[in-house]
């Protein structure tokens, strides 16, 4: 089975009226990958009705956030389908920098939540994609959910195949930012 693209971009939210969106980068070379007139690949929920590929219709910057607009996409209404859409490298044209090891959220998600010497502290949920680092969200065993730094000082390993991953709270960290689910 061939492995999937590599993820480029990650859109965020609708922007004005036109049909922009903001994208979250995931690239060292966004000039070139959301070049005007590229035509990328994405992967979004079943049944969104999300094209199956897109066509950059113009990019800029504006207060440090990539703004996307596309062909296919005339308005905010149509803008606003897109959030969560991950926009794809094109297959066979993946840059030497978006080559780095990573993990999609579906191949995270699920994943048993271990410390070091083995106890179980919950299940990885989700990836919650941010602008300094990413986060895992850890559902723990009395249903809360909590925010943890997916950074390797603290997440030191991850095991696909064997189903966890191991992580090194530092005192406190599993209780900060800890919402009931």
């Amino acid at each position: 089975m061939p492995e999937d693209p590599h993820v480029v971009a990650r859109i965020g939210k609708p922007h004005a009226l036109r049909g922009e969106v903001t994208v979250q980068l995931h690239t060292d070379d966004p000039q070139t990958r959301l070049a005007v007139g590229n035509v990328l690949p994405t992967r979004a929920e079943a049944g969104t009705g999300v094209p199956r590929q897109l066509t950059v219709a113009s990019t800029r910057v504006h207060r440090g956030i990539w703004l996307v607009g596309f062909e296919e996409i005339p308005d905010r209404t149509g803008a606003e389908s897109l959030r969560g859409t991950r926009l794809l490298a094109p297959e066979g044209d993946l840059a030497e920098d978006d080559t780095a090891e990573g993990w999609y959220e579906e191949e995270l998600a699920g994943l048993e939540a271990r410390d070091p010497e083995g106890t179980v502290i919950g299940a990885v949920v989700g990836l919650d994609l941010g602008v300094g680092q990413d986060r895992l969200v850890i559902e723990l065993p009395d249903g809360s959910r909590t925010l943890i730094p997916f950074v390797e000082a603290i997440v030191l390993t991850v095991d696909v195949e064997a189903g966890h991953i191991v992580v090194d709270a530092p005192a406190g960290l599993l209780d900060l930012g800890r919402e009931e689910g």
